[in-house]
């Protein structure tokens, strides 16, 4: 038994459907569990068990967790994510389960720039501290995460602090694929794994993509990490943790450039999926 958490998250989500395709036995968690998962319900779509459960809730997890053998964890950015995940961990190993995958972010060290990064490395080392068998896939920015842009670039505009630096991007439907792999076959379990779609694209190309996809000219602006930083919490109404996240990972793709990576291809035998296929997919999105 395979327990994804967060299975209505973005991640969690794609490695649902791929587990599915899969045949492999699911169990599905969620906070919400009166709420229908995406794509899981219809007369042609398997059955999935679906359980709540909370990382603020141990009693939850231990019940989530029961007859599990291996776990997906994946959970949402934010200043708890330490106390959470590291919980996460212990219960896991507490009830049985022998494998984790879980996701964490490419700049995971001690001394990164990125705080929500050196926060990913203190779950890492917990993780790696537990005895478990466990896989780490660092994905690079979600593809889907730039439909957030759409409300700037209605008004014509990207807005950023990262220049001219390319920037990598994933559909979060591989890292799916992936994370499903390193679930099922043996020869990927146990590593970590940097993921990044097949080109890194810079702000001012994207708004020129979106230029011609939409018919309608982007431009990008480039502001200091300062005038960012106060835009996302006035105007965007981020708040303040979330605000310094998204400065200082624009930061650091101007300190260490940006470069994909082959692992989707290696592992899953296909190439992953382009910028311009997911952009055209949502054409309809940023035309609003």
């Amino acid at each position: 038994m395979i327990v994804v958490m967060g299975a209505t998250g973005a991640t969690g989500n794609a490695l649902l459907h791929s587990l599915l395709t899969l045949g492999a036995p699911v169990r599905a968690l969620t906070r919400t569990p009166h709420r229908p998962i995406p794509g899981t319900t219809g007369a042609h779509r398997p059955h999935v068990e679906v359980q709540y459960a909370d990382a603020t809730d141990p009693r939850s997890l231990r019940t989530a967790f029961k007859g599990a053998d291996q776990l997906f964890l994946a959970m949402a950015n934010s200043p708890a994510q330490v106390e959470l995940e590291t919980r996460v961990i212990d219960i896991a190993a507490d009830t049985g389960i022998g494998h984790i995958v879980k996701i964490s972010a490419p700049a995971a060290e001690p001394d990164s720039p990125v705080a929500i990064s050196r926060g990913h490395h203190a779950v890492e080392e917990h993780l790696r501290a537990s005895g478990l068998t466990h896989t780490i896939l660092r994905p690079y920015a979600f593809m889907q995460n730039l439909l957030r842009l759409a409300p700037t670039v209605a008004q014509g505009v990207i807005l950023g602090t990262t220049g001219d630096a390319p920037c990598n991007y994933i559909d979060c439907g591989d890292i799916g694929d992936v994370a499903a792999a390193a679930l099922t076959r043996p020869d990927i379990a146990g590593g970590t794994y940097t993921l990044t779609g097949p080109e890194a694209v810079a702000y001012p190309e994207l708004a020129s993509r979106l230029t011609d996809l939409i018919g309608k000219r982007i431009r990008y602006v480039n502001l200091t990490p300062d005038e960012l930083r106060d835009n996302l919490i006035h105007t965007a109404h981020m708040p303040t943790w979330l605000a310094d996240h998204v400065t200082e990972i624009q930061q650091l793709t101007i300190a260490r450039p940006e470069t994909p990576t082959t692992t989707v291809i290696d592992i899953l035998g296909r190439p992953p999926r382009t910028l311009d296929a997911f952009l055209h997919e949502h054409h309809a999105h940023f035309r609003r």
